[in-house]
C-alpha cells in the first residue's frame, strides 16, 4: 500500500533521483520571497510596540511574509528563550526571563487591533514554572474571548512535562483547537526532542480528548530528520489512534550550522501522497507541503473542521 524506501529512491524530479540530490542545497519548490509589505510592516510595528513575540521570527518561519500579509500571526507567550534545547528549533535556549502575568492582556489588544477570525498562540517550553505556563495560556484565552467572542483560538502547546494539572488548566478554558506537535518519529525522539518523551506526547493528545471529548485536537510532524516513510506512517497512525483530527506534515529546514543537518528533501508528490494516507487513516484535515507549518493557513483549518463532517 505504502511506498517502500526502495521506491523513494526511484522517485524522480525532472530525471533525477531525490534521494541523490545533495541535501545542502534547497530545491527549488522551498524557495519563497523575502517579506515584505504594507501589512507585514504594520504587523511588525505592532508586535513591537505590544512587546510580543511571534513563532514566525523566532523560529525563522519561511511563510512569514505570506501570513502577516494575510494578517495572520502566531503569537509566541511565555518569553523567547526555550529551557529545552531541541536539534531542530531555531528559538533560542537557555535560562528564562520572569514571564509577565500581563502579557495575555497585550496579546489580546493585538488579536483586537488586526481585526483577527483566528488567532494562534504557542510558547516556548517552560520548565522552570509549576504549570508551564499553562495560566497564561489559558489567560489568552478568557481575554480574547472578552473582547472578539467570535474569534477562535488555537492553541499549540508544550507536554508541560507530563502534568494532568497543567493540561486541564489549559482545556478547561475551552479553546477552540488544541495543538500539540509530535514532530518527528519514535526512533528520533532521543537525539531530536531529548527534553520531549514521543509516548508523553501521545499521552497528552489522548488525555485532552478524555477531558474534553468534543475539543477539536491538532498535532503535526517534520519530514527530513532521518526518518523512514514506514516510522512516519506509524507515526500518523499514532497520532489518529489518540483521536488527533488535524495534522500538519512539513520539511525539515536547518536553521543554522549548529542544528540537525537535513537528512533529505521530500518531493512535493511525497506530501500528496502523505495527506492521502493520512485522509485514509480518518483525519478530517491534512496540511502536507514543503513550506508547510503546524500554523501555516489554520484559519482555514479550523473553518473546514467547525464544519458539520
Amino acid at each position: 500500500m505504502f511506498r517502500s524506501a526502495m521506491e523513494l529512491v526511484q522517485l524522480t524530479v525532472r530525471g533525477r533521483p531525490v534521494e541523490g540530490r545533495d541535501p545542502a542545497r534547497k530545491p527549488k519548490w522551498l524557495k519563497v520571497r523575502a517579506p515584505g509589505g504594507p501589512v507585514y510592516t504594520e504587523v511588525k510595528k505592532l508586535m513591537r510596540e505590544l512587546a510580543l513575540h511571534t513563532v514566525c521570527e523566532e523560529a525563522h518561519c519561511p511563510n512569514v511574509g505570506e501570513c502577516w500579509e494575510h494578517r495572520a500571526a502566531t503569537f509566541m507567550v511565555l518569553g523567547d528563550v526555550c529551557t529545552r534545547n531541541c536539534a531542530y528549533c531555531a528559538v533560542a535556549h537557555g535560562t528564562p526571563a520572569p514571564y509577565d502575568p500581563e502579557e495575555p492582556v497585550r496579546l489580546a489588544e493585538a488579536v483586537a487591533r488586526l481585526g483577527l477570525k483566528h488567532v494562534v498562540i504557542t510558547s516556548v517550553d517552560r520548565d522552570d514554572l509549576p504549570n508551564g505556563g499553562a495560566e497564561i495560556f489559558a489567560g489568552c484565552v478568557y481575554e480574547i474571548r472578552k473582547r472578539l467572542p467570535d474569534t477562535s483560538v488555537e492553541l499549540l502547546i508544550p507536554d508541560f512535562k507530563g502534568s494532568a494539572e497543567a493540561l486541564r488548566i489549559v482545556v478547561e478554558a475551552q479553546p477552540d483547537i488544541l495543538n500539540h506537535n509530535l514532530e518527528t518519529v519514535r526512533r528520533l525522539y532521543p537525539m531530536v526532542r531529548p527534553g520531549g518523551r514521543y509516548d508523553r506526547a501521545l499521552s497528552l493528545l489522548a488525555r485532552a480528548k478524555e477531558m474534553a471529548p468534543d475539543l477539536i485536537t491538532k498535532s503535526g510532524i517534520i519530514c527530513g530528520m532521518g526518518e523512514e516513510w514506514d516510522e512516519l506512517i506509524v507515526a500518523m497512525e499514532d497520532l489518529r489512534s489518540c483521536g488527533v483530527e488535524i495534522l500538519t506534515l512539513g520539511q525539515y529546514l536547518r536553521p543554522s550550522a549548529a542544528h540537525l543537518a537535513v537528512a533529505r528533501y521530500y518531493h512535493p508528490d511525497e506530501f500528496a501522497q502523505l495527506k492521502e494516507i493520512g485522509l485514509g487513516l480518518g483525519f478530517r484535515h491534512v496540511e502536507a507541503g514543503p513550506l508547510v507549518r503546524s500554523s501555516y493557513h489554520a484559519w482555514e483549518q479550523a473553518q473546514r473542521v467547525s464544519q458539520p463532517s
